[in-house]
């Protein structure tokens, strides 16, 4: 019996370790992992969806990482704070957005350089913004457009329908 129990935990063992190693490599080569570099922040009006660990992209290259994520108890608005690689210098016009990976959600913070000859300074901020797009939002305008489109097409039938004044039989 103490046989067995001790097989039990050996293969318990076995199947753990095993489990460990393929989460290390599945986070080693997901690119999930932090990056890097100097620390910047910026203002949102809504954040949906995005998260501290969430990739920062220029060009759709990944060059950072959302460090976190709070709000302004003054201004009410998201803040974000996130890494860049040393190695790339924003000017002060760029922007930062939030964009969506696919129709199905995971968001990231797009940054776009601008032209300025002055650099944003680490622990600085992008002051340029724009926050996430819903998708329930869009899909509520588009199914309320289509909504009036057809209720005023139907007034507009009715009226070229209804026989006008000195017509009839």
């Amino acid at each position: 019996m103490a046989r067995r129990n001790a097989a039990e935990v050996m293969a318990g063992l076995l199947v753990l370790i095993v489990a460990g190693g393929f989460l290390a490599y599945a986070l080693a080569t997901s690119g999930a992992a932090s990056v890097p570099g100097y620390r910047l922040s910026a203002e949102f009006d809504h954040i949906d969806g995005l998260t501290a660990g969430s990739d920062v992209r220029m060009a759709g290259v990944k060059v950072g990482s959302v460090v976190d994520t709070s709000i302004d108890p003054k201004t009410y608005l998201a803040v974000v704070d996130f890494t860049v690689q040393k190695d790339i210098q924003l000017p002060k016009d760029s922007s930062a957005s939030i964009a969506s990976q696919s129709l199905l959600g995971g968001k990231y913070l797009s940054l776009v350089p601008g032209g300025s000859e002055t650099m944003i300074p680490a622990g600085g901020r992008v002051t340029i913004t724009q926050g996430s797009v819903s998708l329930e939002d869009l899909l509520g305008k588009f199914i309320f457009s289509v909504t009036d489109l057809v209720s005023s097409l139907q007034k507009t039938g009715q009226k070229s329908a209804a026989p006008g004044p000195g017509s009839g039989p």
